[in-house]
């Protein structure tokens, strides 16, 4: 048990709880794993967040997750959706699991041969929650409307 009451599994772990903490974030520990989950409310949304530190990869990650999943008879719309909306993308990227409909927003950083700092996490959380936020209404018109992916994108990308 660390000093901030979460069981640490190393320097990236401790890294991610101690910005959590300081960025007054109100989350759990996902039993004595090293990954935190967390809710999170965005202008146009409100989904499950999940943070995992790897230790041993020297990574950390950051996952955005729908509660709402895409029906399989939408997923073929979603998933073009999806593939637009990270295309051009610099850090990051949308998924879809086609066995359950879940729809995730992964961003990551591999900090091999460097200390994993707040600004960093900072800089991976924030970009994370403002690129699902950005794209989530656009994906809802698309499988409860029949929005045309494209036209979705455009539409999200246009409200800049």
């Amino acid at each position: 048990m660390s000093e901030n009451g979460f069981i640490s599994s190393g320097p990236i772990f401790d890294a991610m709880v101690d910005f959590f903490q300081e960025d007054e974030w109100d989350f759990d520990q996902v039993g004595r794993a090293p990954e935190l989950i967390m809710g999170y409310s965005g202008d146009n949304g409100e989904w499950h967040c999940f943070a995992q530190a790897r230790d041993e990869e020297h990574q950390f990650i950051f996952y955005s997750i729908l509660d709402d999943t895409v029906p399989p008879e939408k997923q073929p719309q979603a998933a073009e959706y999806l593939a637009r909306a990270t295309y051009g993308l610099v850090m990051g990227a949308f998924e879809l699991n086609y066995d359950d409909g879940e729809v995730r927003f992964r961003t990551g950083i591999d900090v091999d041969g460097d200390e994993l700092n707040k600004e960093m996490i900072k800089n991976i959380v924030y970009f994370n929650l403002y690129t699902m936020d950005r794209y989530v209404a656009g994906l809802k018109q698309v499988v409860e409307e029949g929005l045309a992916p494209a036209e979705a994108v455009a539409q999200a990308e246009a409200e800049e």
